[in-house]
């Protein structure tokens, strides 16, 4: 079993019901392996508690605080100070997120969710933490807010254009890739995977959704970033300790991160 030295996953939901008494298990074994890193991407309230207690329980595990948009519709303005208070509470919140919006599914909200977009990369801005960006069939919509709120941050499972890559990049933010990258599909990520910047490039996993090739449509765990790596390492041409180093140096600069 390969060790995961610098494999640093910046992108997790160990509370999903899949894990369900076996979270912290998993978790202790992969930093026995030599995992860098975990950061626990909150969606709620209830996440964002699992998340903290996560952080305290393991050192290396860290947590975001942030409601994702498919949860906008039980959004209300008393939110806000609520996740501000979470944020402050531990030196182990290192992102405001996951956040941002998703019109994929019919019944959305648009305007709702924007609101709670907003609010949340404001909070982000005035406490200087960085934003975990969730954009699914909303790329037009994202890409005007960030350009008008300009935080710092991470757009998570990059899988769309060149185009739309390079006016992320244009803001500072960095581009972060799961499993997905290893699919035979995924052509456009793959060209963005490429030709970005190695210092602005992040592993994730989103497990335990997109696991990678040859695993996919397992539970995916944070080990299976070695195969998402390599796939970015070819693709940029360079070696397999040189990307996983420099990922792990990425998230330990956004997310403040110090060893």
């Amino acid at each position: 079993m390969q060790d995961l030295n610098h494999i640093f996953d910046t992108h997790s939901h160990y509370d999903d019901p899949r894990f369900e008494g076996r979270a912290e298990e998993i978790v202790s074994s992969l930093f026995d392996r030599g995992l860098s890193g975990i950061i626990h991407a909150s969606t709620d309230f209830a996440s964002a508690d699992f998340g903290l207690k996560m952080s305290e329980k393991f050192a290396k595990y860290y947590t975001s605080v942030g409601i994702h948009p498919e949860y906008a519709a039980d959004y209300s303005e008393a939110d806000i100070p609520r996740l501000r208070e979470l944020a402050k509470s531990s030196k182990k919140v290192v992102a405001i997120g996951e956040i941002g919006l998703d019109y994929h599914y019919e019944g959305y909200d648009r305007e709702r969710q924007i609101r709670l977009f907003r609010a949340q990369i404001e909070l982000a801005n005035g406490l200087g933490l960085p934003v975990i960006v969730h954009s699914r069939d909303a790329a037009g919509d994202c890409m005007e807010i960030l350009n008008e709120l300009r935080p710092r941050g991470v757009m998570h499972c990059f899988s769309g254009s060149w185009e739309t890559a390079k006016e992320v990049l244009s803001l500072g933010m960095y581009l972060s890739f799961t499993g997905v990258l290893t699919f035979k599909n995924s052509k456009k990520a793959q060209t963005v995977a490429a030709n970005m910047p190695l210092d602005r490039f992040l592993t994730e996993t989103d497990c335990p959704y997109m696991a990678p090739e040859p695993h996919r449509g397992e539970c995916c765990d944070s080990g299976m970033i070695v195969y998402t790596a390599k796939k970015a390492a070819e693709l940029k041409n360079i070696s397999f300790e040189e990307l996983t180093e420099a990922a792990e140096r990425n998230a330990g600069k956004l997310f403040g991160i110090k060893e």
